[in-house]
This record gives structure tokens, C-alpha cells and sequence, in this order.
């Protein structure tokens, strides 16, 4: 999920748009210094205080734009003439809609539009697969096998990381079967650019009509000092605490080096090869809700995996609350695999943690939830952070720290 947001002084109203449909987010990014211009704010509908400004209720479909102006809330084309209606150079269209029948035909445009948005992006991720085939899913099992094979021989530490590849590039393959049927641009060039890549998102590397985004100066020095200050971190002030503290301390700024700087950098330079990706931490101590940290801020390659093979397909037999339990379930899983397992220790605890951020994420979307503030501003910061940060001991939890990081740390000089 993407997240693009301008319009501090936004005197005019809100354009919210679709925050999973890369041809919305894209529009967005390229007219949002236009409409901020003319004082409107651009922000997803995923948002939660913009959906309920919207009037939108959790699990509503977002099957068109929003305009949120002056008290009124106006969909799709209307929305559209409402925002050419404040521009001058735009009014001319507005002035147009008022023929007969005119608004009617172009009504039935955005429709028309709306509808095939995700595949006209070239990705389609909306829709969740259509078919299994197995074949798509023995690299993953073969992989994750060897792994675990692994860890009877060798470090714990070295099968975590084994895990963690065997899950990725597991997960690739099957990503890329899917990928591959629906799009021809699956060219070994793209092949090998999108097996390198953190991510998950395969549609920005075989899609028909991925957009590039620009790369700024600045992103390179953010990119480089993330990583500066990992390297800071682990190699400078870890040796100097007692083990446990020093094995978060540790972990803490090798997530710096990898997650936060170099693979930031890493979606630097295949923007400017023209691969649209994007960094797959975004600054997550921004976030005001649950939502907006695990949808839109944190890790967003398994954010990809879990929309893609669970939340979408799971939405239509469970709804939205059971689906999004059922996904932070398997998110708990996944991490017991690459933690709890090379760990020999503390089963149970990531699942717990997933858990009670799953039941976290329904509770701020309740009514009860929306009255005390939960997903916008400084209490719904409070709330995400206290739910993540407050109980991560259950996912790192010790056994991981002495058996797993603190043998590693001593592995690469850092203890």
C-alpha cells in the first residue's frame, strides 16, 4: 500500500483516493503539487480518519475517488468537476457537465475506468489469485526444507537467515508464476532485477506500464546515514552492555543497516534504472494507526504476501475481522519458523504478539475505538506505538537474543 498525503492549509476540501491501486497512487503523486496549489489536501481512503470523513464504514468497497468539501462528500466524476470547478483553467469541463446529459456520459467513463484501474496500472494486485498450482509452491517447501535441514549442523544464527532467504525467494517464485501468466515482459533482465530485490512487488518489474518515480538528492544522504548509524550502533555500542541489552541494541541497528538504509538505497537505484519500487520501510514512528504501520509503513514485502495469498482471498469467507486475524495468525506462524524454531525456544510468543496486533488493528476500528481517538493523530500514535514496541519482547524474545543474535553479533566482530 502506498501512502501520499499534502495539503497541511487544505481550506478547500480532501481528494482521498485508493491507496492499493498503483494508477490512483500514481495520479496522486503526480497532481498533488497542482491541487495543493489550489489549497486541496491528498490523502488513501485507507486512512481512517479520512475514510470516516468520507463516510465510510470498515470493509466498505473503494470503487470510486472522494472529494471532502465543505461539509459535502462528492464520488467519482462528481468529484471530479467539483475540484475543475475551483480551477480556473479547468472550469471550462465543469461548464461542460452542465449540458444535458453530459454529466451522465462522463459518469459512465469513470466508471468504466475505475473498474479495470489496477490492471490499466499493469498490476492488478487487487485480485487475489484466481488459481493453485502446486508447482508454484514446491520451491518454497524444497527451500524451506534445506533450511531446517541446515539448522541440525550448523549455527543457529546462519539457519535464521537461511529461513528468512528460503522464505523469500520461496514466496518469489510463487509470485512470479502468478506475475508471469498475466503479463509477457518477463525478460531474464527482470527476472534476475526482481529475484535481487527485497520486495515483493512483481507488477512494477513485469507489468506493462509501470511509472517511475523521481529520485531527489536528498533520499541518497537519508539512505546512507540510516546506514551509517546501524554500523554506529551495532559495531560501536553494543559491546559495551550486558548481553541481553546488547543483543537488541545489536539487532536494532542491523535492521538500520538492511531494512532502513541499504535497502532504501536498493530502491534508489532501480528507480533510476526505471523500476518503480518502493522502499519497504517508510518511516514506520510516523504512523497514527495500527493500519497505517502494518499496511503502509512497515515491511511492505510482506505486506504484499500477506494482501496476495491472505487478506484478499480471505475477506469474502470471514469478512474483514476474521480475515485480518487470520493473516496476523499466519504472520505469527511465519515468524516462530525464522525465530522461535533456530531459537530452540519461546514457542508461542510470536504468534501471541501477531495476535494482539491484530486484535489491536479491529479494536481502533470500532466505533468505541474511532471515540477515543484511535487511528489519527497523538493518540492514535500512542496506541500504535505502545502495541508494537510494548509487547516486542514477545517477539524477540530471549531464547532468539542468546541463542540466535548475540552468537551472531560475536560472529561479525560487534561483541
Amino acid at each position: 500500500m502506498n501512502v501520499f498525503q499534502t495539503g497541511a492549509d487544505a481550506t478547500r476540501g480532501w481528494v482521498l483516493y485508493d491507496g492499493e491501486c498503483r494508477m490512483c497512487t500514481g495520479s496522486a503523486r503526480r497532481f498533488g503539487p497542482l491541487l495543493r496549489r489550489h489549497r486541496f489536501g491528498v490523502a488513501p481512503l485507507q486512512d481512517p480518519s479520512m475514510s470516516i470523513r468520507a463516510g465510510l464504514k470498515p470493509g466498505d468497497p473503494l470503487t470510486e475517488m472522494k472529494l471532502v468539501a465543505g461539509g459535502k462528500v462528492f464520488g467519482g466524476a462528481e468529484a471530479l468537476l467539483e475540484i475543475a470547478r475551483g480551477i480556473w483553467w479547468a472550469w471550462p469541463l465543469y461548464a461542460l457537465s452542465r449540458l444535458p446529459g453530459a454529466k451522465g456520459c462522463l459518469s459512465k467513463m469513470y466508471q468504466e475506468v475505475a473498474a479495470r484501474r489496477n490492471c490499466l496500472s499493469g498490476a492488478c494486485a487487487i485480485d487475489a489469485p484466481k488459481t493453485f498450482f502446486i508447482s508454484d509452491w514446491i520451491p518454497l517447501m524444497v527451500l524451506i526444507i534445506a533450511a531446517l535441514g541446515y539448522l541440525a549442523c550448523g549455527p543457529a544464527w546462519v539457519a535464521t537467515w537461511a529461513l528468512v532467504a528460503a522464505l523469500v525467494w520461496g514466496f518469489k517464485w510463487a509470485i512470479w508464476r502468478q506475475t508471469a501468466r498475466r503479463f509477457a515482459r518477463a525478460t531474464i533482465a527482470r527476472f534476475v532485477a526482481f529475484f535481487c530485490w527485497p520486495g515483493m512487488d512483481a507488477d512494477v518489474f513485469f507489468g506493462r506500464c509501470a511509472m517511475p518515480v523521481p529520485v531527489r538528492g536528498a533520499e541518497w544522504v537519508w539512505a546512507t546515514s540510516k546506514i551509517v548509524f546501524g554500523v554506529a550502533v551495532t559495531w560501536g555500542l553494543a559491546r559495551y552492555f550486558q548481553p541481553l541489552p546488547a543483543g537488541w541494541i545489536g539487532m536494532v541497528g542491523i535492521v538500520f543497516v538492511l531494512h532502513f538504509g541499504l535497502f532504501h538505497l536498493w530502491a534508489l537505484v532501480y528507480r533510476r534504472a526505471g523500476i518503480a519500487v518502493e522502499p519497504i520501510m517508510r518511516a514506520p514512528a510516523l504512523a497514527q494507526s495500527l493500519g497505517e504501520f502494518w499496511g503502509r509503513r512497515w515491511n511492505l514485502a510482506f505486506n504484499e504476501l500477506a494482501y496476495r495469498f491472505g487478506f484478499a482471498p480471505l475477506r469474502r469467507r470471514l469478512g474483514v475481522a476474521g480475515a485480518t486475524l487470520a493473516v496476523f495468525g499466519a504472520s505469527g506462524l511465519i515468524h516462530e519458523l525464522v525465530i522461535s524454531v533456530p531459537a530452540r525456544g519461546g514457542y508461542g510468543l510470536p504468534t501471541f504478539y501477531f495476535t494482539v496486533q491484530g486484535l489491536g488493528l479491529i479494536f481502533e476500528r470500532t466505533t468505541l475505538g474511532r471515540r477515543l481517538g484511535l487511528g489519527r493523530g497523538w493518540r492514535g500514535w500512542l496506541f500504535t506505538a505502545a502495541c508494537t514496541t510494548g509487547p516486542a519482547f514477545w517477539l524477540f524474545h530471549p531464547p532468539f537474543i542468546h541463542n540466535v543474535v548475540l552468537p551472531m553479533l560475536h560472529a561479525i566482530g560487534a561483541t
